[in-house]
């Protein structure tokens, strides 16, 4: 049985279109289901599109059935996120800022420093 501890959190410094997302954990469908998508869906109604901050120094990984969740979003909400901020401090995560542009933001970059990514997003 899955414990009922969010690993993904929004972020106390998240406003209007800038969205912030603290990562920590393992990652599951509930997360996305229960916070990340509702979160982003919600800004997407008062705004044309939405910039995302996702602070994954803490991230593990990802269970298996937060992967389809995880395909789905970008899917359904890849035009609509403007730009995609990746923070961490491991090689991987850097790569994933890479990836990400193609699948999940028109825009994405990686950062070290959770500050600097907030002057990228909001930039």
């Amino acid at each position: 049985m899955e414990n009922n501890l969010m690993t993904i959190s929004v972020s106390e410094r998240s406003t209007g279109s800038a969205l912030g997302f603290v990562v920590s954990g393992d990652v599951t469908k509930a997360d996305y289901d229960e916070v990340l998508v509702p979160a982003v869906a919600s800004a997407l109604e008062q705004h044309d599109t939405v910039k995302v901050m996702l602070d994954l120094t803490d991230f593990r990984w990802e269970k298996a059935g937060a992967w389809g969740a995880d395909l789905h979003f970008g899917h359904e909400y890849h035009e609509r996120i403007a730009r995609m901020a990746i923070v961490g401090h491991k090689k991987w995560e850097e790569r994933l800022a890479h990836l990400a542009a193609p699948f999940c933001a028109k825009e994405a970059a990686y950062f070290d420093d959770q500050d600097a990514a907030w002057a990228w997003l909001r930039g």
